[in-house]
């Protein structure tokens, strides 16, 4: 998502251009649920507060069957274990997810270039060049397109976009108020056919709804070609397929989806990057697109603050070799999530702790190898668990307080560890690494990946020693795994980057 990685690398001091070919921000309320692992990423930016103020609780699915409704909840919680603040979905709308965004950006004086359209986008070893549509031609080290389905940079940079599009399959998406409708359900009407009709409440004062309404084949309402989506034939549409009594009004916004599912084969070629919807589109189901998209930028991020500050250029490929594979593995399961939408069983449209996004792991990957060191419960790769702090401060009541930032966290616990750790503040060799081999072992640093200036680190003592004397510390050891002196350090997106037990020898004083 282009926001939020310009808001990721405007905070990290980057020069950023966010050309936007639309004449006015986005309107709609398309992706309207934020999983517990986006909240954590917008509580990096400084945004959760705002974004939970901003959206609401999704409210309990009603089943409309005649003259009795069946309701039940849709969306899991996570488990107290899941080590978040934020154990459930948020139901906020896109516009208001993009407005958040478009603020943060504009308060660190980046200004988006509404309705500028890029024509032709070229590299070469140096640079790249986007011509815009009005004659302008602009230049960058790297050129990100987070342009959607139909993106130019992805064109340019001639990666195929492999995948389907249902043709056959429409949905009819409308933001408006709906009199004589009750907010306190996600309201269902299901039909013969597959030609359901849906209603849920969007935040705020109003009785603002997104109404969902599926077409098949032989509707001549939203197809290709037939007439304009108006008020009066949406409201006939709404009454003949759910209530009579209802009435549509101040529409806001429009759109038919068709079903497309497409995962593009490379995320990168040389100086052309991909990230969100120009990198992978999904089915609505689920709430996974947009998330996704949020977490592309937030892996991408620092990884091109620390090239761009000399880092080694093939740290750019550990972005898709994390990221694709989460993309292939929700666009799985947003396709199935879709199919159950065509049955009336509330199984099938019940989502669980799956689509959190909490579980993402990038173990095993070219940061995370599967021999690196680990704790009793964590990996390099895993994502870092919240936990409260033994010691509170002002500043800080829990771990998350200390990652949020464009900065590396270094973790120590134990009082060797320290000892290693403030060893490690004082190495020039360790000013800014990706993925170092050993916290404390300035003498063997990762030379490709530890430029001399970059996303900087920073050291706390959690806790001097390793064994729980008080629930909290138990608590927090429990949930990193602590069984003896470890320095954990914690890249800026929220993953482990590495894990160090140090040792001690027979002579070695304890403090």
């Amino acid at each position: 998502m282009g926001l939020a990685l310009t808001l990721d690398l405007a905070r990290r001091g980057v020069e950023v251009r966010l050309l936007e070919r639309a004449g006015e921000g986005f309107a709609g309320s398309r992706a309207k649920g934020i999983q517990p692992r986006t909240l954590e990423v917008l509580d990096d930016f400084g945004l959760a507060g705002a974004a939970l103020a901003a959206g609401s609780a999704y409210p309990p699915m009603g089943l409309h069957l005649g003259p009795f409704t069946k309701t039940w909840r849709m969306h899991a919680t996570a488990p107290d274990g899941a080590g978040t603040p934020y154990p459930d979905v948020l139901l906020l709308p896109q516009y208001a997810t993009t407005a958040l965004l478009r603020a943060a950006v504009e308060r660190l004086g980046v200004t988006v270039d509404f309705g500028a359209r890029a024509v032709e986008v070229t590299q070469d070893e140096e640079s790249c060049a986007v011509r815009l549509e009005d004659g302008r031609l602009l230049t960058a080290r790297y050129v990100v397109g987070a342009d959607g389905g139909s993106s130019t940079v992805r064109k340019a940079a001639g990666i195929s976009f492999e995948g389907t599009t249902d043709e056959s399959d429409r949905m009819i998406l409308v933001d408006g108020t709906v009199d004589g409708l009750s907010r306190d359900h996600w309201h269902i009407w299901p039909r013969v056919r597959g030609r359901s009709v849906a209603a849920c409440p969007l935040p705020g004062d109003g009785n603002r709804f997104q109404i969902m309404i599926r077409t098949r084949p032989g509707d001549t309402l939203g197809a290709p070609g037939g007439a304009d989506l108006t008020e009066a034939d949406l409201t006939a549409l709404l009454r003949r397929r759910a209530d009579r009594s209802l009435t549509l009004r101040d529409i806001t916004w429009t759109s038919v989806f068709r079903p497309n599912v497409r995962l593009a084969e490379r995320y990168r070629n040389g100086r052309l990057l991909l990230c969100g919807d120009a990198a992978h589109v999904h089915t609505p189901a689920g709430a996974q697109g947009l998330n996704t998209g949020v977490q592309d930028a937030h892996n991408l991020g620092w990884k091109l603050q620390q090239v761009l500050a000399g880092a080694d250029d093939a740290l750019l490929d550990s972005y898709e070799a994390e990221r694709r594979p989460v993309a292939a593995q929700v666009l799985g399961r947003s396709t199935e999530l879709y199919e159950g939408l065509r049955g009336t069983r509330p199984g099938k449209l019940t989502r669980g702790q799956g689509e959190h996004q909490l579980g993402i792991s990038y173990f095993g990957g070219p940061l995370a190898p599967a021999d690196a060191p680990r704790t009793a419960t964590l990996r390099r790769g895993d994502r870092a668990p919240d936990a409260l702090l033994p010691r509170p401060t002002a500043e800080a009541t829990r771990l998350f307080a200390l990652y949020r930032g464009p900065h590396f966290t270094a973790l120590a616990f134990g009082a060797r560890a320290a000892v290693a750790a403030a060893a490690a503040a004082a190495s020039v060799a360790l000013t800014s690494p990706t993925a170092p081999t050993a916290l404390t072992t300035p003498t063997a640093p990762d030379r490709r990946a530890r430029p001399s200036a970059g996303v900087p680190v920073r050291h706390h003592v959690v806790l001097p020693h390793t064994s729980p004397r008080t629930p909290r510390e138990a608590a927090l050891l429990d949930a990193y795994g602590i069984t003896e002196d470890t320095v954990v350090l914690v890249r800026p997106d929220g993953y482990v980057g590495a894990i160090d037990v140090v040792g001690s020898t027979a002579d070695e004083p304890v403090a």
